[in-house]
């Protein structure tokens, strides 16, 4: 699981959609099959959390004036329909805290297993869309297609998104995307890099490596990123935790 979320509106101004639903949140390991997009990629993978089971993508977002913590629980309780529910919490030295509450519905219409590529389609709502939403391609409601391709020896994934959001604030629609790319440096290490954004302003970027502590069940992660042409202001660290069971009902 992951979703496309979107950038941050500087931090000098009121925070409009941040970063990563990935990036407070936006790296592969062991195997494809266990480690596809998911934490800490802004751009999700075709892939959805282990069947009869759930998993948490939780992590911290730092900014030079400001935290996010993120914590997103998915579950897939028949094998192609995963649900996410989850909060975020701002802490920013102008604004003050803020909170953020989601709810993801997402399906594949092509697995990966099938020849390399899957397709498949999410649909979200973010109630109070205030931590950032830049970063993370939130709007108040939002949808969009991830494409996920592994090359034949399974070290390379590149994942792709296109999508829409509605912005209530503003009553604005906007066209969402993101490409992103991960590389298996070792059996336990993988190099992730993507680009995001809308079509109403400068793409974002994110960097970083994500390991397994504990292959295919616990991972961790670091990133930095930030605006194309944007200040230091707009640049972040992030660290997250995902935990993946094999089965838990």
């Amino acid at each position: 699981m992951t979703f496309l979320a979107s950038p941050v509106h500087m931090l000098k101004t009121p925070p409009y959609r941040l970063a990563s639903s990935a990036a407070f949140t936006l790296a592969l390991l062991l195997a494809v099959d266990d480690a596809l997009a998911a934490r800490p990629f802004v751009t999700d993978d075709a892939r959805l959390t282990t069947a009869h089971s759930c998993q948490l993508e939780s992590w911290m977002r730092v900014y030079p004036q400001s935290r996010e913590l993120w914590a997103l629980p998915a579950c897939n309780p028949g094998g192609n329909f995963e649900v996410t529910a989850g909060t975020g919490h701002a802490r920013n030295e102008a604004l003050g805290d803020s909170n953020d509450y989601l709810v993801q519905m997402k399906t594949l219409a092509r697995t990966i297993e099938r020849d390399g590529f899957g397709l498949g389609f999410a649909l979200g709502r973010v109630t109070h869309p205030s931590v950032n939403p830049g970063p993370n391609l939130f709007g108040n409601t939002y949808a969009y297609v991830p494409l996920t391709y592994v090359s034949p020896d399974e070290r390379l994934v590149v994942h792709g998104n296109l999508g829409w959001l509605r912005d209530r604030a503003t009553h604005a629609d906007r066209m969402t995307w993101g490409i992103g790319g991960e590389y298996v440096l070792n059996g336990r290490v993988s190099a992730i890099a993507e680009t995001f954004g809308d079509d109403q302003g400068s793409p974002f970027w994110q960097t970083g490596v994500r390991t397994f502590i504990v292959p295919g069940k616990v991972q961790i992660d670091a990133t930095c990123g930030g605006q194309s042409g944007g200040n230091r202001d707009g640049r972040w660290l992030s660290f997250g935790l995902r935990l993946t069971p094999d089965r838990l009902f």
